[in-house]
């Protein structure tokens, strides 16, 4: 594991610039998916390039309820401006729809930005959004709409290292690949800086990732939690496979909830050994939340210690 805790934290604005390098580069992005401080400070112990935060999960977390579009902007901008506070990561964030209008848009896309997230994605769905990975195919806007709504996005950036927009789809499901990539390509032409085309786990989806990516010709996110095969690719094979941003969204979220029902079982089954065993120690628990670099700022400014 990565020794982070003492290494000095970049501003939003160096993060933004670290990841938008590495999508120019032609790098693969390495984005595990996390929900809350905890996993954060723990994924960054690791050799990842981004930290990805979804809707699902952060709806999990912060209301234990489902997807369905019940967390706002208030809520997910407070929870965002404090992962972002505590990591070296750049955040890659899940906006949903955009909280309603352009003129919702613009407002969320300003507030996430000064929140201090590096990229976002913007999906073309109405409000409200329902998570696209439940059965079924999801009711999406108007081509044109969904369009115009990337561009109101792009435009409403404010920094000199402005957010990075990524267009998201989800028709593919309703109108097909063609008009999925039709659509990608248009939220790039709008100013999108990649896209990322929602599509389920078929026979077909590596041969459909390939085809996007070499269509649309821009950076392509793809959620690599839908399917095995996706899940087994090393990132030094994502770019043969078209894939420039790797997300997975689940990983914190299902590692959080198989652990956690299977240590119940074991105290409810009296198994404490086993239980011990299966728990994180409290030594790594302490160093993981940096608290040995807070020891030592406390020792640095304590009153007479300069003298």
């Amino acid at each position: 594991m990565i020794p982070v805790n003492d290494l000095p934290m970049p501003s939003a604005a160096e993060k933004r610039r670290v990841l938008r390098k590495a999508l120019a580069s032609g790098s693969s992005v390495f984005a595990p998916g996390v929900y809350d401080g905890f996993g954060l400070r723990i994924i960054e112990r690791y050799p990842v390039d981004a930290a990805y935060v979804s809707g699902n999960a952060v709806s999990a977390c912060l209301l234990g309820e489902p997807d369905v579009g019940l967390v706002d902007l208030t809520l997910l901008t407070g929870h965002l401006s404090r992962l972002s506070q505590c990591s070296r990561l750049p955040l890659i964030a899940d906006a949903d729809a955009g909280f309603g209008s352009v003129v919702n848009i613009r407002r969320a896309v300003r507030a996430l930005e000064a929140a201090g997230v590096a990229a976002i994605h913007i999906e073309d769905q109405p409000t409200p959004k329902r998570c696209a990975q439940l059965p079924g195919a999801r009711s999406v806007l108007g081509h044109d709409e969904a369009v115009s709504r990337i561009d109101a996005a792009c435009c409403a950036r404010i920094d000199s290292d402005p957010l990075i927009i990524v267009g998201r789809t989800d028709c593919a499901a309703a109108h097909g690949l063609d008009e999925a990539i039709h659509r990608a390509r248009d939220f790039v032409a709008a100013g999108a800086e990649a896209v990322f085309v929602e599509l389920k786990s078929t026979s077909e989806l590596l041969d459909q990732i390939r085809t996007v990516s070499e269509q649309v010709k821009a950076p392509c996110l793809v959620n690599m939690s839908v399917d095995e095969r996706l899940m087994a690719l090393n990132p030094d094979q994502w770019r043969a496979h078209g894939i420039s941003i790797g997300i997975f969204p689940s990983l914190a979220r299902g590692s959080f909830g198989h652990a956690l029902q299977a240590n119940m079982a074991r105290l409810l089954a009296g198994e404490t050994q086993a239980l011990i065993n299966h728990l994180m120690p409290t030594q790594d628990y302490a160093e993981t939340l940096g608290l040995s670099v807070l020891e030592r700022w406390e020792q640095r400014f304590r009153a007479g210690s300069q003298a």
